[in-house]
């Protein structure tokens, strides 16, 4: 088992922790967090082990969970890099583009391993219907959220727009071209509604929305490919994929067919992909641990959050 220890114990870290001492691939030794009367809370509702500080937890331990607010993520990074420790680090992976940039440099001069928190990619949703997206050429992704003034210290791209950043990215297979985006600040200091358009060099176009003052909560998102549409429900935790293939001989008196103008005929075929339940975040934590043992890559390396950052940062820049 690896030992692990957690920064910072708020609504996130309290998570993390409980889930940690769960893991039978983890060694929950403790925590630290700089506000003393929540740290001493934490102690009292779930007897976690609470340290007097950063270095004390990070030497104590196999791997480091930041769950701090972004500002600090590059601080308690270079920490726990300095002492040779591997990093669990919560989405986005830094404040900024610079920053994650180090970080990689650090870790990859260390020979250690990081994975950033970008749990929708555990989502059953997207895990089931993944193997179904094959060279989207548009996808449209809604993100909206009801108002909750944790998070608002950031503009709504790096708080909710992030998560699909990172799964577009992670299934489209070409470069960014350009991006438009605007945004529009209702609440908070910063941007709380946003909308961007992707351009990749291969010619898909992805367009995200993104509201944290909705009075629903909704994500979803749908991929548009030759012969296929693909939606993928990250709420309700829902998938489907529907086919157009080429008319068989003798088709069903049921079957949907479509035919162009050219008198072109397709069947179309539903598929409701199945969904295995699981808990997204201790998949994530618990295959970051499968990465350190087996020396494998992480299924959301510090590479694909800092990629996720750089298009997040220039959408922002174009507001």
């Amino acid at each position: 088992m690896l030992k692990v220890g957690v920064l910072g114990a708020g609504h996130l870290g309290k998570i993390h922790l409980k889930l940690l001492q769960q893991s039978s691939k983890y060694q929950l030794i403790g925590f630290y967090d700089p506000n003393n009367q929540n740290a001493s809370d934490v102690v009292k509702e779930f007897g976690y082990r609470k340290f007097d500080n950063i270095t004390a937890l990070i030497k104590a331990v196999d791997v480091v969970d930041i769950v701090t607010p972004t500002l600090s993520h590059y601080d308690c990074a270079v920490e726990a890099i300095k002492n040779g420790k591997h990093i669990f680090v919560e989405k986005p992976i830094t404040s900024t583009v610079t920053e994650s940039q180090s970080l990689r440099n650090q870790l990859k001069d260390k020979g250690l391993k990081g994975q950033v928190g970008h749990v929708e990619r555990f989502n059953p949703a997207f895990i089931a219907a993944k193997d179904a997206i094959n060279n989207p050429m548009f996808i449209e992704s809604h993100r909206l959220a009801e108002f909750n003034p944790r998070g608002t210290d950031v503009p709504v791209v790096l708080d909710l727009m992030i998560h699909d950043i990172d799964i577009i990215l992670s299934v489209v297979n070409s470069p960014v071209k350009n991006i438009s985006a605007s945004g529009v600040s209702v609440i908070s200091d910063t941007p709380d509604i946003a909308n961007a358009r992707i351009a990749f060099e291969n010619g898909c176009v992805a367009n995200l929305t993104a509201s944290r003052i909705s009075l629903k909560n909704m994500r979803k998102t749908r991929f548009f490919q030759k012969d296929a549409y693909i939606s993928v429900d990250f709420f309700e935790k829902k998938s489907e994929v529907v086919r157009m293939k080429d008319v068989p001989e003798n088709p069903d008196e049921f079957a949907m067919i479509l035919q162009n103008a050219e008198g072109v005929k397709k069947q179309i075929y539903f598929e409701n992909p199945s969904i295995t339940e699981n808990n997204a975040i201790l998949d994530e934590l618990e295959t970051f641990a499968d990465a350190i043992k087996n020396s494998t890559t992480p299924i959301v390396s510090f590479k694909d959050g800092a990629k996720a950052l750089e298009v997040a940062q220039q959408i922002i820049d174009n507001f």
